[in-house]
């Protein structure tokens, strides 16, 4: 019986400090490394490049409205996303995801929003009505935007994101977010 009390209060306790973490501010650390080693992928030439060939596409908002739609109805990971996750960009993030273990996501976004490359699948499409890109494209002035610790659905840990905008030259052209796993880091 004590046994058993002792593995309720651990997991009431467990329970009790992600639901703290939530909420809460990111940690200084995630700010110093969002303005140092986060901020220099915003230049990498694979996602440079990547942004660049989705923007001159030019989609309309109600294309990428209708993707985001298709994206949020349909389950699981299928072969219009993998395209996202698979392309010489998404496979670069992944490559960069797996030396940094305490990033839970990495994706890329167009000017408009729209998802170009990821690690994982995101809860939808287009994040231009978002926070995240609203404040790091910022109408193309660019900025750097943390956001508070959440529970992420889409990588079920307790993340803090943050974004920079993806830069060719001087010109802001997209953005970039990660997830950062403040339990992890």
């Amino acid at each position: 019986m004590k046994r058993i009390l002792a593995v309720v209060l651990a997991v009431v306790f467990i329970g009790m400090s992600a639901a703290a973490i939530a909420g809460e501010k990111a940690p200084a650390k995630v700010e110093t490394l969002a303005r140092t080693e986060l901020v220099n992928l915003s230049v990498d030439p694979v996602i440079v490049s990547a942004v660049k060939a989705e923007n001159a596409k030019g989609k309309s908002m109600a294309a990428i409205q209708e993707m985001d739609k298709k994206w949020t109805a349909t389950p699981g990971v299928v072969d219009f996303m993998k395209a996202i996750m698979e392309n010489e960009c998404g496979l670069h993030l992944r490559q960069f995801q797996r030396s940094h273990k305490y990033i839970a996501e990495i994706f890329v976004m167009d000017n408009q929003g729209a998802n170009v490359c990821m690690t994982d699948k995101t809860s939808d499409y287009w994040q231009g009505d978002e926070d995240k890109f609203k404040n790091s494209y910022n109408g193309g002035q660019g900025g750097i935007f943390i956001g508070e610790v959440e529970f992420d659905e889409s990588t079920q840990t307790y993340v803090s994101q943050v974004s920079v905008p993806v830069m060719d030259g001087e010109t802001v052209i997209g953005a970039i977010t990660f997830g950062i796993d403040v339990e992890g880091f």
